[in-house]
């Protein structure tokens, strides 16, 4: 099966018409995109864009075979105008299938925003799945028999779709996600690679063709990555962002309730109301039986206060016990999760603090944590395939 992606934007198209945004002044060449459209084998036509027989043409082919025309969601604005030759626009009943004289069966997906979802499969069995804006699967229950070949969807808007059919297996190891209905609030260029590349899948420009079901090497998933900054940077946002394609999370926290502080109740919160529904939480410092064991992908925030339990544990604070085994005591405990980190088999992604780029702390305590943070963070970074240093919200890949 073969499918040509007409456009890979939103509705709107990218960039946007007399938006002064960044994101829309640098979206030029192949970086602008026009609202999304799929033609399919030459015979069927998703969705129905200005432009659309030029469009084809660009790409080396004609709308002149196409049989079926069907729309996923309405479209702001006049109707767009039907080109000569075209069979009316229209739309499948959620559950309904409908089959075309080319041989191609549609069933019509229900998803969970306005509009319709469809399954195109091929009259030689190759399965593709397109989804329209803001919308994922609904009512997703039951493991499917088998993987879509390829997943066309709004991967930058609603990861959480992707992870609906990975729980399901609808997306196995060899399916071909492609982003598209890019808009503005999707970073632009390498950053938006590196985005896809996190959650599995990868973005095309306008007038692509791919073939549906042929081998190609799915984006590799770093297994271990550790993302570092200051306060505030956007790390533990980057970090999640990492992980909201996966079926199921463990969100590690590692720094406890603390009984009767309000403002790290709400910073709690804060980070609680950011996680998908479907993660686990558990509050632990226990990171080697964690990482040791088998299990769903960790996400550590943070390895700063994993490190100050450490150091409590060995009273690393008072200049006398850290000379009388203190020290001996803490290096012991932070190789025993280096080792752990290394070996593990699950999925990690960690969050750690820089903290000594700024003032020399006043205090012997102060300076050691600082001290002992950049050797954790340094050994922690040796195991990693992927290292992020994040910087005013920006990720700046140092390793993968």
């Amino acid at each position: 099966m073969e499918l040509t992606l007409l456009g890979t934007g939103a509705p709107d198209g990218l960039p946007r018409p007399e938006c002064p945004c960044a994101a829309c002044a640098t979206a030029r060449g192949v970086g602008a995109r026009a609202a999304t459209a799929l033609l399919v084998d030459g015979a069927l036509l998703l969705d129905l864009t200005p432009g659309a027989v030029f469009a084809a043409a660009r790409a080396g082919h004609s709308l002149t075979g196409v049989r079926q025309v069907l729309l996923t969601h309405p479209h702001d604005g006049p109707a767009v105008e039907l080109p000569a030759g075209l069979p009316p626009a229209g739309r499948v009943p959620d559950g309904q299938v409908l089959t075309l004289i080319s041989g191609h069966r549609i069933r019509a997906v229900p998803m969970d925003a306005p509009g319709t979802g469809y399954e195109v499969t091929s009259p030689e069995g190759v399965r593709l799945l397109y989804m329209p804006p803001g919308a994922a699967p609904a009512g997703l229950t039951d493991r499917v028999a088998e993987p879509y070949a390829m997943v066309v969807g709004d991967v930058t808007g609603r990861p959480d779709a992707v992870a609906r059919l990975r729980a399901v297996e609808a997306i196995g190891p060899a399916t071909e996600v492609i982003a598209v209905h890019l808009d503005h609030d999707a970073p632009s260029g390498p950053e938006l690679d590196r985005r896809l590349t996190a959650a599995g899948a990868r973005t095309v420009p306008d007038g692509t063709t791919l073939v549906v079901g042929d081998y190609r090497a799915v984006p590799d998933v770093p297994r271990r990555t550790l993302v570092t900054g200051g306060a505030r940077s956007g790390k533990s946002v980057e970090a999640e962002r990492r992980l909201e394609t996966f079926p199921e999370v463990v969100y590690v926290a590692t720094g406890g309730g603390r009984e009767g502080d309000a403002e790290w109740k709400a910073r709690v919160g804060l980070h609680r109301e950011r996680r998908p529904a479907a993660w686990r939480t558990e509050e632990t410092c226990e990171l080697v039986e964690l990482l040791e064991s088998d299990g769903p992908p960790l996400l550590i925030d943070c390895l700063s206060l994993w490190l100050t339990d450490a150091m409590d544990r060995v009273n690393a604070w008072d200049d006398a016990a850290w000379a009388n085994g203190g020290e001996s005591a803490l290096r012991k405990r932070i190789g025993e999760l280096v080792g752990a980190v290394r070996g593990t088999r699950r999925t990690v992604v960690a969050v750690t603090n820089e903290v000594g780029s700024g003032v020399v702390p006043a205090t012997a305590a102060g300076r050691r944590f600082r001290d002992e943070l950049g050797r954790l963070n340094a050994a922690f970074a040796d195991e990693c395939e992927h290292v992020l240093l994040v910087v005013a919200g920006q990720a700046l890949r140092l390793r993968g």
